[in-house]
């Protein structure tokens, strides 16, 4: 072997004998805070305005007339805005899965934690749809058995929530232990399957209700519940829900 071979390979048989691990041992950043402080580029500004102009206008636009305030805290087990609510899915989704299946929904299920502002008292505009319902659930209608059915009225006497319902009713006595139980005023069957609707998060599991894990069909309507409540603002020109019997509770 080369004296300058040898030099090499001498070097390469250290570099390999000295070479050491190399680990993470801390991160370290910094907070920027985006604020008032922080410049704006007018470029951008000026190409940004006639859009959000737009937008803004289209979002202002008036659908409908709320004679008060009403919020999902007004109630126990039911509420004006939450009966308003599944109302809605009942009356706007209703023609559209009868014209697909011909059947109808015998009934709603949303949840208390989807409502995510108060209906103010005044204009009702399709901004108020987007801040009752900022989320992009749409409708399903899960097919369940009336035995599982009768799960979902187990879950709802445990919650003790006013999560929105149409098309069921339910009373409950001091002890929340179940009285009576009605579908469309009619007595629940364990083998009857029930066409339910509800949105996608919560068919999925969402709010822990498992019991539409049960179903034996599920049926897509592409129709989120925000275009829904869009949809029956401009049906009615003038919204007055109520706090009615279809949950309730004896004292």
């Amino acid at each position: 072997m080369s004296c300058k071979n040898l030099i090499i390979c001498f070097f390469f048989i250290f570099s390999f004998s000295c070479k050491k691990e190399v680990s993470l041992t801390r991160i370290e950043g910094s907070r920027l805070e985006i604020n008032d402080s922080l410049a704006s580029d007018q470029k951008v500004e000026d190409f940004i305005k006639p859009y959000r102009e737009h937008v803004n206008k289209n979002l202002d636009s008036v659908l409908s007339y709320s004679v008060d305030t009403f919020s999902k805290r007004d109630g126990e087990l039911n509420t004006a805005i939450g009966n308003l609510m599944a109302d809605a899915v009942l009356q706007e989704s209703n023609p559209i899965f009868y014209k697909r299946t011909g059947n109808y929904i015998d009934m709603v299920l949303l949840n208390h934690g989807g409502i995510r502002s108060i209906l103010s008292k005044g204009n009702v505009t399709i901004r108020t749809a987007y801040q009752i319902m900022p989320f992009e659930n749409s409708v399903v209608i899960a097919e369940l058995e009336g035995i599982h059915v009768k799960k979902l009225i187990v879950y709802l006497q445990k919650a003790k929530r006013a999560h929105p319902i149409s098309g069921l009713k339910l009373k409950l006595d001091q002890e929340y232990n179940l009285i009576d139980a009605t579908i469309n005023n009619l007595p629940i069957k364990d083998d009857k399957v029930y066409y339910v609707a509800t949105n996608d998060y919560l068919y999925n599991g969402g709010d822990r209700m498992a019991f539409f894990k049960k179903s034996d069909s599920l049926h897509i309507l592409n129709y989120k519940i925000r275009n829904v409540l869009i949809d029956y603002f401009k049906k009615n020109d003038t919204l007055k829900p109520t706090i009615d019997d279809r949950f309730t509770k004896l004292n």
